[in-house]
């Protein structure tokens, strides 16, 4: 069985084992919001890490460290849409750098009587995901969003003054982000990765904006440039699939007794 190293993080957090905080990016923009988080609680720097089911990422340069969020952003840029072993990398985790001391390596060996049962398991798994993703559609209604990011509060709280005051809202966001200009691009629903951003920007209708959403990137402000029913790009296609997983699982465990075993 093979899982994202960002997935094995949740399982043990699940079971109460403490794991240093990450975050996943899609974007070198979403790698820098992630990466300045992390550096103002006093990290020195991050690790940013292509999300690939294969091995020797590193070694194919997948795996990097950054010691701003400038050449984190960079860094970002360069690993998505790498290719490591056949496979695009469309997606980063990002969390602070670790000195390490020890590494130690699992694995499971399966005796002859119980490997039938764990291929016949695996290959109805995987039909189901293939059945589940399929579902998928290609055409959502999507929002065409900007956003004014800013990592205080004060400054969000000015800004948003400036816009009811008449202040042009792209001049703003190229202000606080010359790179990016605020550009989010078309996200479906569930594709940004704070549910209260996502609500916040659901609420909106083509061009209005909101009110300060505060997550864990920072302060943000949110306009709706259009609203309509848009083709799924290839990466906000596979977050709807993941989505979809997702919702699938926790409805078929909030249904079921899970009993583990001693």
């Amino acid at each position: 069985m093979k899982i994202q190293e960002s997935d094995a993080k949740s399982l043990l957090l699940a079971r109460g084992l403490p794991v240093p905080a990450w975050t996943v990016a899609r974007t070198p923009a979403a790698a820098r919001q992630a990466a300045e988080a992390i550096l103002a609680g006093g990290e020195d720097k991050v690790v940013i890490k292509a999300l690939v089911l294969v091995g020797g990422r590193g070694k194919a340069g997948g795996v990097k460290l950054a010691g701003s969020a400038d050449e984190a952003e960079q860094v970002a840029d360069a690993i998505l849409g790498m290719n490591i072993k056949g496979i695009t990398v469309q997606k980063v985790l990002v969390a602070a750098a670790a000195d390490i001391v020890k590494e130690f390596y699992l694995a499971a060996v399966l005796d002859d009587a119980s490997f039938p049962i764990a291929l016949k398991r695996s290959v109805e798994s995987a039909w189901m995901r293939d059945k589940i993703i399929a579902e998928v559609p290609t055409t959502v209604e999507q929002i065409h969003v900007r956003q004014i990011l800013t990592y205080n509060e004060e400054k969000a709280r000015t800004a948003l003054e400036q816009l009811n005051g008449g202040a042009d809202f792209n001049e703003l966001a190229a202000l606080y982000d010359p790179i990016t200009r605020g550009e989010l691009g078309w996200v479906p629903p569930g594709y940004l990765l704070d549910p209260k951003a996502d609500e916040a920007v659901f609420a909106l209708q083509a061009g209005a904006y909101s009110d300060v959403i505060s997550t864990d990137a920072g302060f943000h402000i949110f306009k709706a440039v259009e609203r309509a029913d848009h083709l799924l790009t290839p990466d906000a296609l596979l977050a709807m699939q993941e989505l979809a997983l997702e919702n699938w699982i926790a409805e078929k465990r909030a249904k079921s007794d899970i009993i583990l075993a001693p």
